[in-house]
């Protein structure tokens, strides 16, 4: 992929507080690019799902941090990067099936489907005890200009 165009790093800690204020800083962020409502929506949603999981199953009943990487490409493509260092993810695959989940009873197990579903790609690197990254991307439809000169 191309150089970023504009990009934003944040760190915040996995409680649960959290999960709404990077959803929400992530969409303020992707705001600069007109994106539809719909486009918004899922972006936001995935991002939920993310931040949820390393809340959730990452770091279970203790705190660590999460990294979140957003980057804007010429081509109207948006890349982002979820991490933590938590526990990892032992068979990445069974993960990413649907209703399977480590989070006991009153977890779905739909994380990962919901990710896939709402944006165009979706990796997931994990490493057992070492953490997870979550690397989403979504091209948006509308193509705008943008000045970005100080």
């Amino acid at each position: 992929m191309k150089k970023s165009v504009n990009e934003m790093k944040l760190t915040v800690l996995s409680c649960s507080a959290n999960e709404s204020f990077a959803r929400a800083s992530t969409a303020a962020f992707i705001a600069q690019l007109d994106p539809t409502i719909e486009e918004l929506a899922d972006i936001k949603t995935a991002v939920s799902e993310a931040v949820t999981n390393c809340i959730v199953h990452a770091y279970r009943q203790t705190i660590g941090y999460i990294y979140i990487t957003v980057k804007i490409f010429d081509t109207n493509t948006v890349q982002i990067k979820i991490r933590d260092c938590g526990c990892g993810i032992e068979n990445i695959e069974q993960a990413k099936e649907p209703l399977f989940t480590t989070g006991g009873e009153e977890r779905a197990g739909l994380g990962f489907a919901v990710m896939e579903s709402f944006m165009d790609k979706l990796r997931v690197n994990s490493q057992k005890g070492k953490g997870t990254t979550v690397v989403m991307e979504k091209t948006l439809s509308r193509r705008i200009k943008r000045n970005l000169s100080a």
